[in-house]
């Protein structure tokens, strides 16, 4: 498939990358900085653009199967709750500009529901660093829930995926809805390679269209 991917460049986005590009597909990498993508192939192709801008994205999206966003404008960004949100609406108003039909999220874990009617962000004990990150991507899960053209997918990762399991891609994952998914120690765990795994997986056989899901060990 010819894949546009937004944020290839970021943690998330370069192991999806690497995975779509493992998996035999064309890939448009779009990105603020191109000199960040170090890795070669034949079927990369690097595009920079200002993802804020509707038209450089329906531009740098047109003639792909599909699009996929990794975009994150950086954890430390003090203006990252109103950035996320703008990004991520000038995306999905490219990708319908561009006629791309299909559209993956890698939105946050903050939205799964931790009890009934509960989201993980809004209790107390979630960190406070990434809480203006976690909510953006919360409210804009919202916003994507009432998307009516596109075969939206937007996927939440696990709650841990920084703590011991980069590196790791074990190809076995297990997939829920609104909530978690925990082993059983309780955790909810996945590394980043996986989560790539994941992803490619959808692009190939979708079985989310129009839903959130989420997957872990």
């Amino acid at each position: 498939m010819k894949v546009a991917l937004i944020g290839a460049s970021g943690f998330v986005g370069s192991a999806i990358l690497k995975e779509a590009l493992d998996r035999g597909h064309e890939v448009t990498a779009i990105v603020r900085n191109p000199e960040n993508i170090t890795l070669a192939h034949d079927h990369l192709y690097i595009i920079k653009a200002d993802i804020l801008d509707t038209d450089q994205v329906a531009q740098a999206v047109a003639g792909t199967d599909a699009v996929i966003s990794a975009y994150n404008p950086g954890w430390s960004n003090p203006d990252i709750y109103e950035e996320f949100l703008k990004g991520s609406k000038s995306i999905q108003a490219g990708t319908k500009a561009a006629g791309v039909k299909r559209y993956i999220v890698i939105g946050g874990a903050g939205s799964l529901e931790v009890a009934p009617g509960v989201q993980a962000v809004d209790t107390p004990d979630f960190p406070a660093a990434i809480k203006p990150g976690a909510t953006a991507a919360r409210d804009y899960q919202g916003i994507i829930k009432e998307e009516k053209e596109l075969d939206w997918t937007f996927f939440s990762p696990a709650f841990e995926m920084h703590q011991g399991t980069s590196g790791v891609r074990t190809g076995a994952y297990r997939t829920g809805l609104d909530t978690p998914v925990f082993n059983e120690e309780g955790r909810s765990i996945l590394s980043v390679e996986d989560l790539a795994l994941v992803i490619i997986d959808e692009l190939e056989t979708p079985k989310h269209i129009k839903q959130r899901f989420t997957a872990a060990y």
